[in-house]
C-alpha cells in the first residue's frame, strides 16, 4: 500500500522496521513508496551460514580490502545501478539519513583500489535488516556477506532479515519463514542490545572466516 499524504521520515522508517514492514518503490523513477510485509519472510539464520568452500579459498588469497561505513552512498548507488530497482530518490535519501543517524550501515569490498561490491542494511536492537548488495567484480558481494555475518555474530545480533530469498542467498543458508514466526523472532531480537561496530576493523581474514561460520 502507499500513501503520499504521509510524510516519510527516518523515524517513521525505523518504526516500520520495528513493526516488521519495509518500503519499496516500483522503479527508480516511480515517486510512490509502498510498504511490504510478506506472508513468507526471508531470513538467514546466523548459525546456518554455509558459504561454499571455494569462496573461503578465494578469500584466503587476500587480494581485496573491506571497509565499514566508508562509502555508504556509493554502496546504495551500486545497488540501484541495475535494469530494475526498487530504490528511488526518496528511498535513497531516507537511508542516507538513517546512515547519518547511525542506524544504516554499509560494508564495502575494494579490489585494485576501486569499490568492487558491497551491501547495506539497517541495524535495530539485535536485528539487522539486509537491504541490498551488488558486485562489479566476481565474488565481491559474497565477500561482503561473509564479513557481515562475522560482524553480526561478534556484535551479538539475533536476526538477519533478508526480506526475500534468492537462489544466491539460498546457497548461503537463507530460508523462508511464516510471517507470524518472523514477527516473533523480530520481537525477541529488538530486545537485544547488539553492536554493529564491535568487530575490530583489523580482524584478519582467517578470523572473519571462523567467526562467520561458528555456531553457538
Amino acid at each position: 500500500m502507499s500513501d503520499r499524504s504521509i510524510e516519510l521520515t527516518p523515524t517513521l522508517l525505523l518504526n516500520a522496521y520495528g513493526a516488521g514492514v519495509f518500503p519499496m518503490a516500483d522503479s527508480a523513477d516511480d515517486p510512490e513508496i509502498y510498504w511490504v510485509d510478506p506472508a513468507y519472510r526471508g531470513v538467514l539464520p546466523l548459525n546456518a551460514f554455509t558459504p561454499p568452500k571455494s569462496l573461503f579459498k578465494r578469500m584466503r588469497r587476500g587480494d581485496f580490502a573491506v571497509t565499514v561505513n566508508r562509502s555508504f552512498g556509493a554502496v546504495i548507488d551500486g545497488c540501484a545501478d541495475r535494469d530494475e530497482t526498487w530504490i528511488n530518490e526518496q528511498i535513497r535519501d531516507l537511508y542516507i539519513s538513517l546512515h547519518e543517524y547511525g542506524y544504516a550501515h554499509s560494508i564495502e569490498v575494494w579490489m585494485d583500489g576501486e569499490i568492487a561490491g558491497g551491501l547495506y542494511g539497517v541495524a535495530l536492537g539485535g536485528a539487522y535488516f539486509g537491504e541490498s548488495m551488488f558486485s562489479r567484480k566476481a565474488d565481491a558481494s559474497k565477500i561482503a556477506l561473509v564479513y557481515l555475518l562475522a560482524r553480526l555474530k561478534s556484535g551479538g545480533f539475533q536476526l538477519l532479515d533478508t526480506q526475500f530469498v534468492t537462489e544466491h542467498l539460498r546457497r548461503f543458508g537463507a530460508t523462508e519463514i511464516k510471517r507470524s514466526d518472523y514477527h516473533n523472532q523480530l520481537e525477541r531480537a529488538l530486545e537485544v542490545d547488539a553492536e554493529f561496530l564491535r568487530l575490530d576493523p583489523e580482524t584478519s581474514v582467517q578470523e572473519v572466516l571462523q567467526l562467520s561460520t561458528q555456531t553457538s
